[in-house]
This record gives C-alpha cells, structure tokens and sequence, in this order.
C-alpha cells in the first residue's frame, strides 16, 4: 500500500478510529490493532512478503534471547548465527543475481561457460529496512545496551510498525520500545502536528518530486539527444526529485506514527543546506547514517585509531552505503565519489566543523562564503548521482561525456526549466522551516493559518484523485 494512494487514505481512518475508541484502554489492545494493521499495510503488496517478514520477525525475536546469554561464548555464537542468517536472507533476495551474473562474466572471460541460475522473484519491499532495524536491536542487546523484549507483540510491532516498516527511518530499541511498553493517550497537539507532516509530506512528494519526475525521466532515459545544459537540469532535478520523495515519505511516517502517540527518529534535517559533504552525510538518511556509524564504523576502530584506519573505515562505509542502496556497479561506485569527497574533510579535521549549528543561524540570509558552500557540496552531490539515477555505469559514463561535449542550445531546455517551478518554492520554505524540520508553524494567524490548511488539504486530495490511476512509487521502496 502506497502513502500517496487513495486506499491508504481509506485505511488510515479506520485504524486511526479502531485505535482510539475501540482499542485505546490497554497497552497490549493498542499494539495488537497496530500490528494487525501493520501486517495489512504490508500484505497489500503480496502475502509472500508478508511471510517473508513474519519468519524473520519470529526468527530475530528467539535470537534476542541468545545474544543477551551470560555465557559470552553462547552470546557471541548466537550473534554470528543472527548476522549469517539475516543478510544470508537479504543477499540471497537482493544481490544473489548480481554475484551470479557477475561470477558468469568473468567465467567467460576465462574461457569458461557458467550458466548459473537466476532467481526470478521480486525484491521484498523493504527487506533491507526492518533487516538493519531488526539487526540494530540484536547488536544493542548483546551489547548489553538493553535487555530483550519478552513479549513478541512488543517486539513484532517494533519490527512491523507500518509507517516506518518499507522506508525506515530505521528505528533504535531503545528510542521505540518504550513507547510501544508504554500506553499511549490520545495528544492533540501531537495529532495537529502529524497531520500536518503528512499533508507537508504528500506536498513534497505528489506536487514536487513527482512533477519533477515528469523532466527528469526524460532526460536521463534519452540523455543521448540531449544538449549539456538540459543534461545538467536533469541532474539538478533528480537530486531535487529524490529529496522530495524521501524526505516527503519520512514526514508523512513521522507523521502518521504521530497520530497513534508515537515519536520517530529524525531522517533529514535539510541536506542541501549543508556547508561540506560530511555536514550533507548527517543531515540526509540520518538514520542509516547513523547506523553505519554505530554499528560498523565504530566496531571498526573509528577514528581512534589513527588517520590511516580512519580513512580505511570510512572508505569501507561509503563502499557497503553504496552497495546497500543496489546491487550494481553504479551504486558501488556512487559510494566511492562520496567517499572522496569526504576523505579530503576527515584529513583536514573538518569533519566536525558544522557539526553543531545550522547555516545562517541568526541570520535571514547565507552569507557569500555560505552560500558557494552550500553551491558547490549540493554540486557534487548531485553529479555523483548520475551514478545513482542511472541504470549502468556505461549510461553514467556516457551521460557525463553529453554534460561535457554536447554544447548546443536548442529551444527545448526552456521547456525543462520548467522544473523549476517546482523547486524554487520547495527550497524557499526548507529555508525558512531549516531550525525545526517538525514545527511548521509559519503562519500565526489563526484565520490564516486554518484557511491555508484547508485550501492545502483540498490541493493534496484533489491532486491524489487527479493522479490516481498513476501514483508512483517512492524511489526508496526498491531498496
């Protein structure tokens, strides 16, 4: 079930009803409605997914247990056997067919015929979301972090919890246990504010990114018959159009998990307003930053280290965020441009610079130097996602080869700066909304601010039924 789908804006009333006056005078109540409905959410795409999920679910839960064992050795067994099985499954669905194919490549190459078998099934939606989610909860209890969960519906809602369950953020044990622990009571304020995140969310994705989409899609898919300026509004526009997607999909989850008492992680604080690539790398998918951080970087050694092991662990990072995104050379090679253009930061101890305040924090305006920073890291961020965007690195290769050759200016690249239309609005209010990414509170009149929330709500739903028969996925669901 899509966030921007007529049917989840069915379903989500009716949980939302169910939750509150039927369901609301017990903990246990409560979880039992959310992981019904979340099993719902997630069975729309295929029961086989949904099979998939409750395996694993039953599987990491048992494996709480034997991780948090006083028996060290039994302990650590037990993790191993969790980390084997768990992105055993995920590389057996995700990148099986990659190795194979690529394993057949260089067979060839040497004058031997593979002819492997390919597996012809579909990637599960969200498989490497609540893979990473239920491997966060693992990690913290044979740390000892926390201990594990005794009741499986507490921990099968902290797996499966709907709006976060196929594009993260991808929760911590001990940020989301509690509050599932915890009876939730209904929070006005808390509700006003999730609605509002999610008609800002369904904004972002179903009037910006997908309407960007429209430009974007062309041009990379005939990057060859066009010019080097249209080539580079393309590549403006897919950063653009990934911002909008991700970061809306995030504000519509924290802001359904809002309406059910529920507090999420952060996922984006405003990336294009970062000053270098390592201020960009803690604002964007800061939850699967964050987890790489925790969960391999600092086990690698860190920074503590030395320089040299330092640089080796990060080039590691980037390498694995790339190959996490897809199982393709592209994304392999997406997280080695990153890399390098974080390495030079951590060399020169800049890594931490911005790491506390935000651009222009007493200031309406950037200044100069701000506002070349902030140019040229949203620069190259976005040329390493010719990388991203592109389905080969041929394609890649030969889309920045156009960027650089091909310098006629035929009339159509008016037509594509049409995208910005779309953009300049966007990036306006991120600007004024960039010291809270949750509190959208512009607007103090209460005549004002009730008229402009009617006359937006109106737009969504109208542009939801327009665009019905056409809803697109959000461009994280294929990882």
């Amino acid at each position: 079930m899509l966030f921007n789908s007529p049917e989840y804006f069915i379903f989500l009333p009716i949980v939302f009803i169910l939750y509150w006056f039927l369901f609301s005078k017990r903990v246990n109540n409560q979880n039992i409605i959310i992981l019904i409905a979340s099993c719902c959410f997630y069975g729309w795409w295929s029961w086989k997914f949904l099979i998939l999920l409750g395996a694993s679910t039953l599987m990491n839960y048992a494996y709480g247990f034997g991780v948090s064992s006083d028996n060290k050795t039994k302990a650590k067994i037990f993790l191993w056997i969790a980390v084997i099985t768990n992105f055993g499954i995920l590389g057996l669905f995700k990148y099986y067919n990659f190795f194979a194919s690529q394993f057949q490549k260089v067979g060839h190459e040497i004058g031997i015929h593979i002819n492997p078998i390919l597996l012809e099934i579909g990637l599960p939606v969200g498989i490497s979301f609540y893979t990473f989610h239920g491997m966060s909860y693992l990690f913290d209890v044979h740390k000892g972090a926390r201990k594990p969960v005794n009741k499986i519906i507490e921990y099968a809602v902290f797996i499966c919890f709907f709006p976060l369950l196929v594009s993260g953020p991808i929760e911590r044990s001990n940020h989301l246990l509690p509050q599932i622990k915890t009876k939730r009571i209904f929070n006005y304020s808390q509700a006003v504010e999730g609605c509002r995140l999610i008609l800002w969310g369904m904004f972002k994705k179903v009037v910006i990114a997908d309407s960007i989409a429209f430009y974007v899609d062309e041009i990379f898919n005939n990057y060859s018959a066009h010019n080097s300026l249209t080539l580079i509004l393309g590549v403006i526009g897919f950063s653009i159009q990934i911002y909008g997607d991700f970061s809306g999909y995030t504000d519509i989850a924290i802001g359904t998990a809002k309406l059910f008492g529920f507090e999420l992680l952060s996922n984006f604080k405003f990336p294009y307003f970062s000053r270098n690539v390592a201020e960009f790398w803690r604002r964007w998918h800061i939850s699967l930053t964050s987890w790489f951080r925790d969960y391999l970087y600092i086990p690698l050694g860190g920074s503590k280290k030395g320089k040299l092991i330092s640089i080796q662990n990060v080039l590691i990072i980037f390498l694995i965020s790339g190959f996490w995104h897809g199982a393709g050379w592209n994304y392999i090679i997406w997280g080695a441009i990153n890399a390098c253009g974080y390495l030079p930061i951590l060399i020169f101890n800049t890594n931490t610079t911005y790491e506390k305040e935000i651009v222009a924090v007493n200031r309406k305006l950037p200044t100069i130097k701000e506002l070349l920073q902030m140019l040229s890291t949203f620069g190259f961020i976005s040329f390493s996602r010719i990388f991203f965007r592109n389905r080969s690195v041929n394609d890649a290769i030969n889309y920045i080869k156009g960027i650089f050759t091909n310098f006629e200016f035929p009339g159509e690249f008016l037509l594509y700066t049409n995208m910005f239309i779309y953009i300049i609005p966007l990036i306006t209010i991120d600007w004024f909304l960039r010291r809270d990414e949750r509190k959208l509170r512009m607007i103090e009149s209460r005549l004002i601010k009730y008229s402009t929330y009617i006359t937006f709500s109106i737009l969504i739903i109208s542009l939801m039924i327009i665009r019905s028969g056409s809803n697109k996925n959000f461009i994280y669901f294929q990882f």
